[in-house]
């Protein structure tokens, strides 16, 4: 019998110096493939009772991106708690006209009054994707950050990027699509019912509570919920190397683009701390946790997606990985990893810096994964 197991006194892992050699292994094995590439090691802190596996910077603050969109999506939940906001009235009742006027105008019907909160939450709005998807003329969007890598973008740049050149991709409530600009409109709904800026409310209701001391809203915030002033902020906090396909734009102020859909910059043990807070209830309540991560639509294969949090289905990758935990969290597309597997204490945080590396940042995380589970027994 193996002796790498669970210790049911503790319910902590038998013999974590042996696992976190496996797993040092594992991410050595990945930075060596990734070193030819010129990356920067990878960043990735794995905890469980009584065990803990760090690798890379583990203090230096990263671009999260689209791991954000739970911390945005928390945030709405909080306030449809306390009653500020209705998560299935009309974004129209929410929001000023400017805000959705043309997004869901479809065969010549305007479907605005017919999209909520709750369709925003779960990318059910029919709303097109400013950062991924199809433009009727123009630039594309990642295009047109590597031409103005420079140029900020406000909440109201990336709605009219939408409105001037896409169009809304189904009616609202039918299917599923992945969009960014909904996310968008949703950061404006927290500002519209929490009365005050997206940044001020992430601090005082996300990052304060769940004692994520490094974390801000990058162009907007500090750490401290200090409002930003600096012309370089991104260079002030020392955040660590992103790549945007064959583009570094860690410092680039382009990356203003992802806002509420994933503007937060932080650290792995301010995302470990987030979701420690949210297992707890510190943020938000069970009945909203269970409708964030109830999964009733399909992301890709393998990821499934609820209201402002993924599930992971790892037998949705390969049947050889079926009996494995599943995972809530978020993906972001620079390889940005933050899940919890709260039944078991487990939560994985990683980082590596590059939308190309997103298979590669699979392929370590199921393999840690993988180790973990067999160790605790599960």
């Amino acid at each position: 019998m193996s002796d790498v197991g669970i210790d049911r006194r503790t319910r902590g892992v038998r013999v974590p110096e042996r696992l976190a050699a496996d797993m040092a292994r594992v991410a050595a094995r990945s930075d060596r493939a990734r070193a030819r590439r010129h990356l920067p090691p990878a960043q990735i802190l794995v905890q469980a009772p009584r065990f803990e596996f760090a690798w890379g910077e583990r203090a230096r603050r990263f671009h999260a991106a689209s791991v954000g969109k739970s911390l945005t999506a928390t945030r709405a939940f909080q306030l449809a708690e306390a009653g500020a906001v209705d998560l299935d009235a009309p974004i129209t009742r929410a929001l000023p006209r400017e805000d959705w006027r043309g997004l869901f105008l479809r065969g010549g019907e305007d479907h605005a009054e017919k999209v909520t909160v709750r369709h925003l939450l779960s990318h059910t709005s029919g709303a097109a994707d400013y950062f991924g998807g199809r433009v009727a003329e123009g630039l594309s969007f990642e295009r047109s950050l590597s031409v103005e890598p420079d140029r900020h973008w406000s909440a109201a740049d990336l709605l009219a990027f939408s409105r001037d050149r896409q169009q809304p991709v189904g009616d609202p409530g039918q299917r599923f699509s992945y969009s960014d600009t909904g996310y968008v409109l949703l950061g404006r709904v927290v500002e519209e019912a929490g009365g005050a800026a997206l940044g001020g409310q992430l601090h005082a209701g996300i990052f304060a509570p769940a004692g994520m001391a490094d974390s801000c809203l990058l162009f907007h915030t500090l750490p401290g919920g200090v409002v930003s002033t600096a012309p370089d902020p991104a260079a002030e906090l020392d955040i660590a190397p992103l790549w945007l396909g064959d583009d570094e734009r860690s410092r680039s102020r382009c990356l203003s683009c992802d806002w509420g859909g994933g503007g937060v910059v932080t650290t792995l043990d301010d995302l470990a701390r987030f979701w420690s807070a949210w297992e707890r209830g510190d943020l938000v309540g069970g009945d909203s946790r269970e409708a964030m991560a109830r999964d009733r639509n399909r992301f890709r294969a393998g990821i499934r997606y609820g209201e402002g949090l993924m599930r992971l289905r790892y037998d949705g990758f390969s049947p050889f990985l079926r009996g494995l935990p599943r995972p809530v969290g978020h993906l972001g597309v620079t390889g940005a990893h933050a899940f919890t597997v709260p039944e078991l204490g487990i939560r994985v945080v990683m980082n590596f810096h590059s939308t190309r590396e997103m298979i590669r940042s699979f392929r370590v995380h199921i393999e840690l994964v993988r180790l973990l589970t067999r160790a605790i027994g599960a």
